[in-house]
Formats: structure tokens, C-alpha cells, sequence
């Protein structure tokens, strides 16, 4: 399924670091109504236009909990107007949500902002999930106080036990530090998932059943998803629904229309500062064209997400800028004919990064990880097109995939459109 290969691939954008102890976690609880969700409900009530936002992954991008809670909202209050900011990237944490959140998400004006990171923040530390998740909650009210945040928390197979022997699993137990401090409103969608499968009223991973044997054994039991990750449309996605609605009738007597106050930050290094800023502010040399969403392809596809889809496919084409800024990436496709990138930091040695993996059948959103363990300070940064392309039919025999195709896969071209960066772009 492509939602689960993204779902996997996407992950190497994060870079993990070891910390600490372990993390104490958290009592497995539905719902913690805590300060609600006063805003967007007083505008439901008043039956004006609202705008709800979902930032989240795969499990997020599926027609499932989304739109069916989407429709919820509109049947529950038929005289608003109630529209959709669908910010879901498959296989995405919540270490790129906090870059693209203003580009995917703020500038719409959300008057309800769902995050749903848990299940791709699974292998994050949580100091990690700390500092992005607050970055993503202070970016939110900076932009607008009154706009209401809710974290929901899904499930995958290897979370299942820990959720039935009452605990949330880490990444969601991190979350909930962020929820308790602002008060923000928690939903596990999983916690009443967790309870059927132990009871044995629900097949957690399993396929359709095809014949009519195979549906008298699966009898009453719901059948929860082909992959242990992604739920089915009409039965896992229905709980996820249902949680939801359990909850908002918890959610609704609780706290009062009004702006949400900042406060004390959780933890002093959030990435409240992170940016997504356009590549055209970057040095690009004379071998970069801008791909115009109105007649090419490529752009058209990914122009709802990269600010800008830029191409340059020769040796030796260069991206230069400068940064003031402990994280910096950049936002951009890995396919069938990209190469490899030289990176080169400051004066430290120079490293070449592959934009090619074994799953570059096709196009896909990625991200390039530039510099390693770099401090807050001003830094130079070189980007340059290798003159060598990767072993790619190599690459490829990693999934018994081969270029029926070779001169599809020829060529060093990369596709580029945004930086991201922890800081500021220096002039």
C-alpha cells in the first residue's frame, strides 16, 4: 500500500538523538476534556463559518477520521458553515509539522486545529516531540489566539499492548506534557480499539474477507485493518469516529470562549521558530528553472505543498545561503531520475546525500537533512548536483524492483522548493 511505504519512507527525513531517561507513561485515558475547545463551538452554536484543520499523517490523509469527523461537526450544527484545511502528508511527524504548519495550515485561518502525530513520532525521543509539538502550539496562538487545538493520538500494532495494559504508548505520553501545560484537549482515538481486541470482539490486521466462508468466520468481529497501521474506511475509521464523539460531549462543557494564553514555554528550545521560507530567496545558480504549476506536471502535483517547485538536472548546479540557525532542511522530491547531492557546511568536510531510495518509482515529498549537530550560530551552506547518479539498479534490488525503464531512471535532476530552518535566512 503507497500510504505505508511513505508512511516509513518520510520517517528518514527525522534525525534522532538519544536523551535521557525514559519517559514515565501516562495513564491510557479516552479523553482529558481539559480547557475544551470554547472557541470553535460558540461560533458552531452562533452558526457561522468555521474552518477545521487536520495536521497530521497517512492515517489523517485516508478518507476516514477526517472527513467523517468533518461531517460530524456539519450534521451537528447544519446552520454553520463548516470547511476543511486538509494539512495531512503521509508518513510526516510532527519535526516537518512544525515547518509547514504556517504554509499548510495558518494562513487559512483555522478555527480548529487537529494534530495527529502520534503513530509517525513513534520512534522520536521525547525531548524531540516536546520541542516540536510545543512549537507547533505557540506558532498557532501567536498567529491567533482563539483558535482551539486538540491532539488526537492513533495506533499501530506494536503500540497495542502497551495501550491495553492502560498506558499510552511514549510518543503519545509526550504529547500529553504539551496538552497538560496549555491545556489542551486529548483524544485517543485507540484507547476503545485497544479494550475490543483484548476482549476479542475485534482482528486488529487481517484482509477482507473474500467468500462467504471467510465471512462467517469473521462473524460480529470488526475487522480493524489490512496493516496493523492504516485502519478500513468503514470499521476502523468508524471507531476513530466514535471516540471522537464520545469525547466532544466531554469537550463541550468545558472552558470559556477566549484567547488562549502563551504562558512560560514547556521547554526553552521549542521550534516555535521554525520557517518554511521560499527556495528563490537562495542563491541558485544559472542552470535552475521554477516549474510553473499552470503547465508542468511535476509542479502542478506538489505546488499544494511546496511553495515553489524549482529543477536543475546538471553536475555542478549549486544552491548557496546562509542561516543563522541550529536545523536546517530542505523541502523537495526524491524520484525516478534524481542524483546526489553534495553538502557542504561552513569549512567542515563536504558529505554527498542520495535523492534516490529503493522506493523512487515515482515522485514523492522528502526532505534533505543539511549539517550535523550544528549550533545556533551563523553558518554557510553549499548545496552542489553530484556528477555521479547513485547505483539505482542496486538501490532498487533492495524491493526486487528493476528499471524496466532505464532511461527513466537516467539523470542527476533535483527537485527543490522550500528551506526549512530553525532561525532565520541571513540576507
Amino acid at each position: 500500500m503507497k500510504t505505508g511505504r511513505i508512511a516509513l519512507l518520510f520517517c528518514l527525513c527525522i534525525c534522532l538523538q538519544t536523551f535521557g531517561d525514559e519517559l514515565p507513561l501516562t495513564p491510557a485515558v479516552e479523553c482529558h476534556p481539559r480547557d475544551g475547545l470554547p472557541n470553535v463551538l460558540a461560533k458552531l452554536q452562533a452558526a457561522q463559518h468555521v474552518r477545521i484543520a487536520y495536521l497530521g499523517g497517512s492515517i489523517t490523509a485516508q478518507a476516514g477520521w477526517r472527513p467523517k469527523t468533518l461531517a460530524w461537526f456539519a450534521e451537528q450544527f447544519p446552520q454553520a458553515k463548516v470547511g476543511e484545511i486538509n494539512a495531512a502528508i503521509g508518513g510526516t511527524g510532527s519535526d516537518l509539522g512544525v515547518f509547514r504548519l504556517e504554509h499548510d495550515v495558518l494562513v487559512h485561518k483555522p478555527d480548529l486545529l487537529f494534530v495527529e502525530f502520534a503513530v509517525n513520532d513513534g520512534g522520536a525521543p521525547p525531548e524531540q516531540i516536546y520541542r516540536c509539538m510545543e512549537g507547533i502550539v505557540r506558532q498557532t496562538w501567536r498567529s491567533d489566539p482563539a483558535t482551539d487545538i486538540c491532539f488526537v493520538y492513533t495506533l499501530t500494532g506494536n503500540m497495542l499492548q502497551t495501550l491495553q495494559e492502560g498506558r499510552l504508548p511514549r510518543s503519545a505520553s509526550a504529547m500529553e506534557k504539551i496538552a497538560e501545560h496549555y491545556g489542551i484537549p486529548t483524544i485517543h482515538m485507540g484507547v476503545e480499539v485497544a479494550r475490543l481486541e483484548k476482549e476479542g470482539k475485534l482482528i486488529f490486521q487481517g484482509p477482507k474477507p473474500a467468500t462467504e466462508q471467510q465471512k462467517a468466520a469473521l462473524g460480529e468481529k470488526v475487522l480493524f485493518s489490512p496493516d496493523a497501521v492504516h485502519p478500513y474506511t468503514d470499521t476502523g475509521h468508524q471507531l476513530y469516529l466514535d471516540a471522537v464523539v464520545r469525547s466532544m460531549a466531554k469537550i463541550r462543557d468545558a472552558g470559556k470562549p477566549g484567547p488562549h494564553p502563551l504562558g512560560d514555554p514547556f521547554i526553552a528550545d521549542n521550534w516555535e521558530k521554525a520557517k518554511m521560507i521560499p527556495l528563490s530567496r537562495a542563491g541558485l545558480s544559472e542552470g535552475w528553472t521554477r516549474l510553473d504549476p499552470q503547465t508542468d506536471a511535476m509542479a502542478k502535483r506538489f505546488s499544494d505543498r511546496l511553495p515553489e517547485v524549482w529543477k536543475a538536472d546538471k553536475p555542478g548546479e549549486s544552491i548557496r545561503f546562509g542561516v543563522r540557525g541550529s536545523v536546517v532542511r530542505i523541502y523537495d522530491l526524491v524520484g525516478p531520475d534524481c542524483g546526489q547531492i553534495t553538502i557542504q557546511v561552513d569549512d567542515e568536510p563536504a558529505y554527498v546525500q542520495p535523492r534516490f531510495d529503493a522506493y523512487c518509482t515515482y515522485h514523492r515529498l522528502s526532505c534533505l537533512t543539511v549539517g550535523k549537530d550544528m549550533d545556533a550560530s551563523e553558518h554557510e551552506i553549499t548545496l552542489t548536483i553530484h556528477p555521479e547518479q547513485p547505483d539505482k539498479a542496486r538501490i532498487l534490488s533492495q524491493r526486487n524492483e528493476t528499471m524496466h525503464d532505464p532511461k527513466r531512471f537516467d539523470g542527476t535532476a533535483w527537485y527543490a522548493g522550500a528551506i526549512l530552518v530553525l532561525g532565520d535566512l541571513l540576507d
